[in-house]
């Protein structure tokens, strides 16, 4: 497979903040064949790069003391030629800067802002990490989906911030979906979860990721020590099952 081609606003990246890396390294190795190599402690934090087939794929980070209360979460980030540029229109949009843009040495800037509903997302600008090296392959990142509790204001949101060319691909009472991109070529969607969220739970970026076998894997998973949280089902679009991780994180897998 060729490396994807990421275009501006659209995502490029996938990590996750853990409480207990040891774990997530052993959890995701046995369920989706990753490989990892770690970066210089000091240079880099000791943040973990995830490999599929030697092909880059996502990135792993032990939390902080002072992360210790927030809970361990997958997080997209979205590509930007100029991280300041997207910070000044995410405040100008209505969202909120999270983490400003910082350098990381080498690699490109990252940032974590929040969108207008206060899903947290996360930028990448590209120097010597364009993003990863592997999409829509078993044990790759497949699907990008924020469920938001303000549908209209969100798709606005990422048109205006990021560039967006949305698609209208569902918009009736109950299901309300917009993608970025259309048919075969969209990269990530937008659900009206305005219906289903509770109160005390946030919009939100979800990931899914590719495998070759739904139940499969979600046996496997919680042999491993994950739970389900729904599925696996069918859908249009292939089967798909969400479940969280030893340590809480949340994730979906489509077969």
């Amino acid at each position: 497979m060729p490396a994807p081609e990421i275009t501006p606003g659209a995502p490029c990246w996938i990590d996750l903040m853990t409480s207990d890396i040891t774990k997530a390294r052993q959890f995701y190795g046995e369920l989706f064949g990753w490989e990892y190599e770690t970066g210089d402690e000091e240079k880099y934090g000791g943040y973990t790069t995830a490999r599929k087939n030697g092909k880059t794929v996502a990135g792993l980070m032990q939390k902080d003391v002072d992360q210790a209360g927030m809970p361990d979460v997958w997080s997209t980030y979205l590509r930007s030629d100029d991280a300041e540029a997207t910070a000044s229109a995410v405040t100008a949009n209505g969202g909120q800067v999270y983490m400003p843009p910082m350098d990381v040495p080498e690699q490109g800037h990252m940032a974590i802002f929040g969108d207008s509903a206060g899903a947290a997302i996360g930028v990448w600008q590209p120097r010597e990490m364009k993003g990863y090296e592997l999409v829509a392959e078993p044990g790759a990142a497949a699907w990008h989906e924020l469920h938001t509790k303000d549908y209209d204001a969100a798709v606005k949101f990422y048109e205006e911030v990021f560039g967006w060319d949305t698609d209208v691909m569902s918009d009736t009472p109950d299901f309300r979906y917009t993608t970025l991109g259309a048919g075969d070529s969209a990269k990530a969607g937008i659900m009206d979860a305005s219906g289903y969220l509770p109160a005390d739970v946030p919009s939100n970026w979800q990931v899914y990721f590719n495998v070759e076998d739904a139940d499969a894997s979600v046996e496997k998973a919680v042999s491993l020590g994950a739970t389900v949280i729904d599925g696996p089902e069918d859908s249009p679009f292939g089967r798909l099952a969400s479940l969280a991780d030893p340590t809480g994180a949340m994730f979906k897998i489509i077969a």
